[in-house]
């Protein structure tokens, strides 16, 4: 299954691991461009990307060497709902960045989180099953019902 098979499948927890990847590349590359006027939050931005690599992308914990504690830690993220909660307290993070230090280019990387809750959250509420994008290492949506 391609990324195009993945789009048409109206899965919208797909849909929120593609703006996860979306979230982490402009949370790193826009926490460059800010990281002189704005540190704090561009440190803060790179530790969401971090974390969000762990939970968005199957494939890095498959080739890296974890702990059962990480490997705990991660399986608990593979609801839709607890998903949602995360990345909806990450983009309140990142729109507080904004509020506090100014309009930023950080913002992006807060939209694109609001809408990667609003996906899992409507995965959740449709009752679609958890799926993760084969291309990233995941099942994808073959064994979803």
């Amino acid at each position: 299954m391609g990324c195009f098979d993945e789009a048409k499948s109206m899965n919208f927890s797909l849909y929120g691991q593609w703006l996860g990847i979306i979230s982490i590349i402009l949370l790193i590359a826009l926490g460059i461009v800010s990281f002189m006027s704005h540190i704090v939050f561009s440190i803060v931005g790179w530790v969401i990307a971090f974390l969000l690599v762990l939970i968005e992308i199957p494939l890095c914990l498959k080739l890296c060497p974890t702990s059962p504690k990480l490997d705990k830690f991660i399986a608990y993220f593979e609801n839709s709902y607890l998903r949602a909660a995360i990345y909806l307290v990450f983009a309140v993070v990142m729109f507080l960045s904004n509020l506090l230090s100014g309009a930023t280019p950080l913002i992006a990387a807060a939209v694109t989180l609001l809408l990667g809750a609003i996906s899992y959250l409507a995965a959740g509420v449709m009752g679609q099953s958890f799926a993760s994008s084969k291309i990233l290492g995941g099942t994808g949506t073959d064994n979803v019902v």
